[in-house]
C-alpha cells in the first residue's frame, strides 16, 4: 500500500490524496468514517489533516503528551530514516501527545528534542478535525539526512482510537497484523513517497 504525499505551493489539503481509516481489525462495533491527508509544503515541511465523523467526540485531555488514546484519538506513526519512528496522536480539544523511538518502549517526549508541533483541532458540520505542522527545520531535528524531493519515500500508517470511549476502537489505513491493538508496530506501516 503506497500513499502519495502530493507537493504544494501553499497549505491545499484538496490536493492531497485521501488515506481512509478504514480498517478495524480488533473490533468491529465502531467504525468512525475517517480520513487523512498529508501534504509537503515546498520549502515549508509537512501538513497534517485528519477528519472523523464523529458528531460527539471524547475530549477530557488538554495538555501536551496527556493519554489523548484514551479519548476519541486521530493519530498518525511516521519514520524517515527507517530506525525511529515518530507518533503524532492527537485529540479534538488539540491536546496531543508526541514521542520518537525505535519501538513502544524507547521513546523520547519530542518536548525533550525541541518545541513540539503545532497542533490545531475543531468541529465541522458532521464530525471533527485534528491537525499538526512539522516545520522543515522539525523535521531536521528529528531526521537529519531526510531529503525533501520528489520521489523521497518514507514510512508510516494513520490511525483512530479510542482506548476508553463508549465503545472502544481501533481503526488503521495499513493493516498491522499483530492479534491484540497495537499501534507502535512499523513494521507493518505503509509507503509514503512526495509526488
Amino acid at each position: 500500500m503506497e500513499y502519495k504525499v502530493a507537493t504544494t505551493q501553499n497549505l491545499d489539503f484538496s490536493a492531497a490524496e485521501v488515506a481512509l481509516v478504514d480498517k478495524f481489525v480488533w473490533d468491529s462495533d465502531y467504525m468512525p468514517k475517517t480520513e487523512a491527508r498529508l501534504i509537503y509544503v515546498e520549502n515549508k515541511g509537512f501538513a497534517l489533516r485528519m477528519e472523523c465523523e464523529e458528531k460527539d467526540p471524547k475530549a477530557t485531555y488538554y495538555n501536551f503528551y496527556d493519554p489523548v488514546y484514551k479519548d476519541s484519538c486521530l493519530e498518525m506513526f511516521l519514520t524517515l530514516d527507517g530506525v525511529r519512528y515518530m507518533n503524532i496522536e492527537m485529540n479534538a480539544n488539540g491536546a496531543s501527545l508526541m514521542a520518537i523511538g525505535a519501538g513502544r518502549k524507547e521513546r523520547t517526549h519530542i518536548d525533550k528534542i525541541m518545541t513540539p508541533p503545532t497542533v490545531k483541532s475543531g468541529k465541522t458540520e458532521n464530525g471533527w478535525f485534528a491537525e499538526a505542522y512539522l516545520t522543515i527545520d522539525e523535521v531536521k531535528t528529528l531526521y537529519p539526512t531526510f531529503k525533501f524531493e520528489k520521489g523521497a519515500r518514507f514510512r508510516g500508517n494513520f490511525y483512530k482510537c479510542g482506548d476508553e470511549t463508549q465503545i472502544p476502537h481501533h481503526g488503521m489505513w495499513s493493516i498491522v497484523g499483530t492479534e491484540k491493538p497495537d499501534f507502535h508496530r512499523p513494521e507493518y506501516f505503509g509507503d509514503f513517497v512526495i509526488v
